[in-house]
């Protein structure tokens, strides 16, 4: 059985749902039979390179917040990082294009590290004082630390056509399939679930699945197989749902 995920290195909720899923990955008895794909989704696509900024100034600006209401949005998020055992800074963290991050994850792919690969991305991003954005040599030591060859790494970010039109696939498969926000999970293109659920939700997804279901259906309360707003929280365009206490 295959699951495809599509996730962006931005998105803190694809940093969760990962760790939820892989929760429920770990406790299905067919485990060892299920290939995980990782697909490309940019959540701010066309940004510039060198188009970097601090997270709280680009929720503010970008989505209208007051500084207090993102510093809570990024408080809440890290609440949610901590109970699954992720590292989580809510102050000092970059945003910017994550474009190259994904073609990297194309390579990693190619040589059977994109899982460790991306594993080193949401670490940087999300638990590292150091940017992960318009740093080639950043990049390429993460990649160097998850197997890759650095010098092939190095080659791939010094031609921004390399595995580009692979990335460009997945976020038009993304479209076709209706994901407007992400994490979005497509198990055996047979269920589809959106957001970051509870590990149960994906645990019952995985058994459904794995049953072989003839139509697509949803599971855990979205409107669709392929709808990425009302299931569990997501980000998309319009930003990141943050719960509120």
């Amino acid at each position: 059985m295959r699951v495809e995920i599509w996730s962006d290195i931005a998105c803190p909720w694809c940093y969760v749902g990962k760790a939820r899923f892989e929760k429920a990955l770990a406790a299905f008895p067919h485990r060892d039979e299920v290939e995980v794909v990782h697909r490309s989704f940019e959540l701010d696509p066309g940004r510039a390179k060198d188009d970097v900024q601090p997270v709280i100034t680009m929720l503010t600006g970008k989505y209208g917040m007051s500084e207090a209401q993102a510093e809570a949005g990024e408080d809440n998020l890290g609440a949610q990082a901590a109970a699954e055992g992720l590292p989580y800074r809510t102050r000092g963290r970059d945003h910017g294009s994550t474009f190259d991050m994904h073609r990297l994850l194309h390579l990693a792919r190619e040589q059977g590290r994109q899982t460790e690969l991306l594993d080193l991305l949401y670490r940087a991003n999300f638990a590292e004082e150091r940017s992960v954005y318009n740093d080639d040599e950043r990049l390429v030591e993460l990649a160097g630390a998850a197997g890759l060859d650095a010098d092939a790494a190095r080659r791939v970010l010094a031609d921004p056509e390399a595995y580009a039109d692979g990335v460009r696939a997945d976020e038009r498969e993304a479209a076709e399939l209706g994901a407007t926000g992400v994490p979005f999970f497509v198990l055996d293109r047979t269920y589809g679930v959106s957001g970051a659920q509870p590990a149960e939700v994906f645990a019952r997804a995985l058994r459904q699945a794995w049953g072989e279901r003839p139509t697509p259906k949803p599971v855990g309360g979205g409107s669709g197989a392929a709808d990425g707003q009302d299931g569990g929280e997501a980000c998309g365009p319009d930003g990141c749902a943050v719960p509120r206490h």
